[in-house]
């Protein structure tokens, strides 16, 4: 089995690249594929960059020159929901792309065309080994359910609690979505968990600075944990 493991940013995978068995490096479309060991497995793990497209052609690689059986990907997240604070887990079961919109051909907002299904759902198997991970973590809440994805960084109060309203989304992002859809799309299981940053819908936020640390430490403990139990 081998496992891939995608980051859009440097900061969340600087932990699991130092403790990573390194047998080989590839670079492909301007991203570097690091292939080695992690407590006796098969990983490959690289940084997508920012961005739906970024995080779709990472995947393709992944599974096409990879051959990855499983994809995690993690990361940082905005809070949608009121009761999602800084510091906060959330491990998606389903995803949506809030920002795809062909209402003028009878679509629903969020609802690819011709796709036959609405929303991406994680591998339920990965989804409760993360989450029970998770309920070992002390003093950090964790929860489960939709995160919405789009190339847009979301500030706004309104639209946050839209994206609540319309999506029933925890959280929201600018990767998931994709990476889900190309996942499915190759019959891929894989599952999405995100630290919580912010939430404009109730107030919350954290600067950058003293946040990425802490994601950085709450996802490399999940990601090695999910990994031994694999």
């Amino acid at each position: 089995m081998i496992i891939g493991i995608i980051g859009a940013m440097d900061e969340e995978l600087k932990i699991i690249l130092s403790e990573l068995k390194l047998h080989k490096t590839e670079l492909k479309a301007n991203m570097e594929f690091n292939s080695g060991k992690l407590y006796g497995k098969d990983i490959v793990v690289v940084r997508s960059g920012i961005g739906k497209v970024n995080a779709a052609v990472c995947t393709q690689i992944l599974i096409d020159d990879f051959k990855v059986d499983i994809i995690i990907n993690v990361g940082i997240a905005g809070g949608v929901a009121e009761n999602v604070y800084p510091g906060d887990i959330v491990i998606a079961d389903s995803l949506v792309q809030h920002d795809v919109n062909a209402v003028a051909f009878g679509y629903e907002i969020g609802q690819i065309p011709r796709l036959d299904t609405y929303d991406f759902k994680c591998d339920e198997r990965l989804v409760k080994k993360v989450k029970s991970t998770c309920s070992k973590m002390k003093n950090k809440n964790s929860f489960v359910g939709r995160i919405v994805t789009g190339d847009e960084f979301i500030s706004s109060s309104e639209k946050v609690k839209y994206l609540y309203k319309k999506f029933n989304a925890l959280a929201c992002e600018m990767e998931g979505g994709s990476i889900a859809q190309v996942a499915y799309l190759n019959n891929v299981p894989f599952v999405i968990i995100r630290s919580i940053s912010d939430n404009a819908n109730n107030g919350a936020s954290m600067e950058y600075e003293e946040f990425a640390p802490i994601a950085i430490k709450n996802s490399t403990e999940i990601l090695k944990n999910v990994i031994k139990s694999l």
